[in-house]
C-alpha cells in the first residue's frame, strides 16, 4: 500500500516513508512508475500529465518499447515541481516555464557565488597559517 502523507505548513514531504512513492510492504523506492500510478499520487489526469510532458522539457519520463511512460523518482520530484507552480500557486503554464528557468539560474548563480566564497576562505586560511 502506497502511503500519501502531505504536510500543509510548512507544504514539505517530512520523511521517507511519508513520500507517496514509498511502498510500504517493500519497504524500498520502486525504480520506475507508470502514468496511472503519478496520476493516482497527484490527483491529476494521465492526460494532464501527457500534456505537461510536451508543455515543459523539464519533465522527460523513460518511455518503454511499447511507448508506454516509466517515471523514475527525480521524474516525479519534476512533476511536482511543476504541480506546484501550476495547481497550488496559480501559475500560468508560460508562467511557470519562467519561473523554473529563473530557479536553474538562481541555482546557477548560487552555485558560482558558493565556489567564490570556498575560493576566498582557502585562500585566508592560507594567509593566517603564512602569518
Amino acid at each position: 500500500m502506497l502511503t500519501f502523507i502531505y504536510c500543509e505548513k510548512p507544504k514539505i514531504w517530512h520523511c521517507m516513508e511519508q513520500l507517496p512513492i514509498f511502498d510500504e510492504e517493500e519497504q524500498e523506492l520502486k525504480r520506475y512508475y507508470s502514468i496511472s500510478e503519478i496520476a493516482v499520487m497527484f490527483k491529476v489526469s494521465p492526460s494532464l500529465i501527457r500534456h505537461w510532458e510536451k508543455e515543459f522539457d523539464l519533465l522527460k519520463p523513460h518511455k518503454g518499447s511499447k511507448g508506454d511512460r516509466k517515471f523514475t523518482p527525480q521524474n516525479i520530484e519534476q512533476f511536482r515541481t511543476i504541480f506546484h507552480l501550476v495547481k497550488e500557486r496559480g501559475f500560468t503554464l508560460e508562467g511557470a516555464k519562467q519561473e523554473l528557468r529563473h530557479q536553474r539560474e538562481w541555482q546557477k548563480e548560487k552555485q558560482e557565488w558558493l565556489s567564490r566564497f570556498q575560493h576566498l576562505k582557502h585562500f585566508l586560511e592560507q594567509l593566517r597559517d603564512d602569518l
